[in-house]
């Protein structure tokens, strides 16, 4: 098929690289423009971009698809199909009208759960134990089109964002590729009207970790957090990331550090928490136990 892609982030480049391998026509590539980023605040290509550009793809980075002239320049591709996944603007009526066969979007969550921004960080955040991949005809409401094809995952106990992200980004691949090559026979499903939630885009205010919170939610909030921005407490004088942890068979203090044995505990409102990855100021991330042989943690709690 002849295909617009439009994506941004590293989710998307094995959904890119997988349309290429089963054959199909990638006729021009959407993403964000390149960002500052870095100490130097040098602009930098998106991850889509970089590998589109290496691949001698059409890249395009519009900063918005409002105008008539960008409009048109899309409309003139002549493309059977648009594959979206995590492009990160606003699609116009006239662009999705586009394409002959309408834009397809790949959405990381079992719909009508985790419409918007942060599905991944959403669903661990909120305990949830299963979740997976939507190929999902695009309309012009946020992420109410109806559903082409649906794969479910269950997410692991103490799985992070990152490595939740890693497999879903996988399984949206093999998803989108099955789907187009079964496009004719698929049964669209709209939405059921229960069930709706929201996955609003992560704050850093979101954070900071209450350690009086329940083993649980502390838990959660630190797995989904990982690897970015990082649920973090101020420890003495220096502020620590914590990226993974589970719960502990144990009770301490709400925030009283202990360790043994190379194992970091941590006390919350009812129990504890083991901490198996951690970010010092400064530091590079590392296991608990490397980090505690060059580090005595505080007596007092955090």
């Amino acid at each position: 098929m002849r295909i617009i892609f439009m994506g941004t982030p590293d989710f998307s480049v094995p959904i890119l690289n997988a349309l290429l391998e089963a054959g199909h026509d990638i006729c021009a590539v959407y993403s964000q423009p390149p960002r500052p980023a870095g100490r130097g605040k040098k602009d930098r290509l998106s991850p889509v971009q970089a590998r589109a550009e290496t691949l001698g793809l059409n890249v395009r980075t519009p900063v918005s698809l409002k105008d008539c002239d960008t409009q048109a320049s899309f409309a003139a591709l002549n493309a059977d199909i648009a594959v979206v996944v995590a492009y990160g603007l606003i699609l116009p009526q006239a662009v999705l009208d586009a394409p002959a066969m309408g834009c397809l979007n790949i959405h990381a969550s079992l719909l009508p759960r985790w419409r918007g921004a942060a599905p991944i960080h959403r669903a661990i955040m909120s305990g949830d134990t299963q979740t997976g991949v939507c190929i999902m005809q695009m309309d012009a409401g946020l992420d109410t089109g109806v559903v082409l094809l649906r794969r479910e995952v269950a997410i692991e106990i103490g799985e992070t964002t990152g490595e939740l992200h890693d497999r879903l980004s996988a399984l949206g691949a093999d998803a989108i590729t099955d789907a187009l090559g079964a496009l004719p026979f698929l049964l669209p499903t709209p939405q059921p009207d229960t069930g709706v939630t929201y996955a609003a885009k992560i704050d850093k205010s979101e954070s900071r970790v209450d350690w009086s919170k329940a083993t649980a939610d502390i838990v959660n909030q630190i797995n989904a957090l990982s690897p970015f921005p990082g649920a973090w407490s101020q420890v003495g004088p220096e502020r620590i990331k914590f990226l993974k942890a589970g719960a502990a068979d144990t009770n301490l203090p709400a925030g009283q550090i202990k360790s043994t044995d190379g194992d970091l505990f941590i006390g919350t409102g009812n129990g504890a928490v083991r901490i198996h990855t951690l970010q010092r100021a400064g530091k590079k991330t590392a296991s608990a136990r490397d980090v505690l042989q060059g580090w005595t943690p505080p007596t007092q709690p955090i």
